[in-house]
């Protein structure tokens, strides 16, 4: 057991820190998803991206961007390759050239019919049970609000 030289060195032990076991929950969990998605042939983040697309059918990349937490640098690349499948369609806007709209072809409304298998097939390899995965979701959307103001998971 290494030798804390100071109360001051606590603050840096990694078991410490919040951000670290956040970061690597979050990664196994998208581990987890990634086996699900292959039989779709997206990415987690394709996947975010089309439960977004799923639900709203047309979007700004700027609104898209405020939903997922990412920014344009990331979107477009990754809304080229969604494109590239034909799960959507991008388009400049109309009324401001700056803007693109992202629409959802029939074939990513069709995907969402297999995508639906993903989230029912998740719960069964989360080891938490349903009070622990509704305390813990809550906390984090509670975490998220304080960085977006109002986010509510919409």
């Amino acid at each position: 057991m290494p030798v804390v030289k100071n109360m001051n060195d606590e603050i840096l032990r990694l078991k410490n820190q919040l951000c670290f076991p956040l970061y690597a929950a979050a990664k196994e969990v998208v581990n987890l998803y990634k086996p699900l998605l292959d039989t779709i042939d997206l990415t987690y983040t394709q996947y975010i991206v089309m439960m977004v697309m799923w639900e709203h059918k047309s979007i700004s990349v700027k609104e898209l961007g405020k939903h997922l937490f990412l920014d344009s640098g990331t979107l477009t690349p990754l809304l080229k390759r969604l494109e590239g499948k034909g799960f959507v369609r991008r388009e400049r806007s109309e009324t401001d050239e700056r803007a693109v709209n992202i629409f959802l072809t029939e074939a990513g409304e069709h995907l969402k019919e297999q995508a639906m298998k993903v989230p029912v097939q998740m719960t069964s390899c989360l080891p938490l049970s349903k009070e622990e995965a509704k305390t813990l979701y809550m906390l984090l959307y509670k975490l998220l609000s304080k960085f977006n103001g109002e986010y509510n998971g919409s």
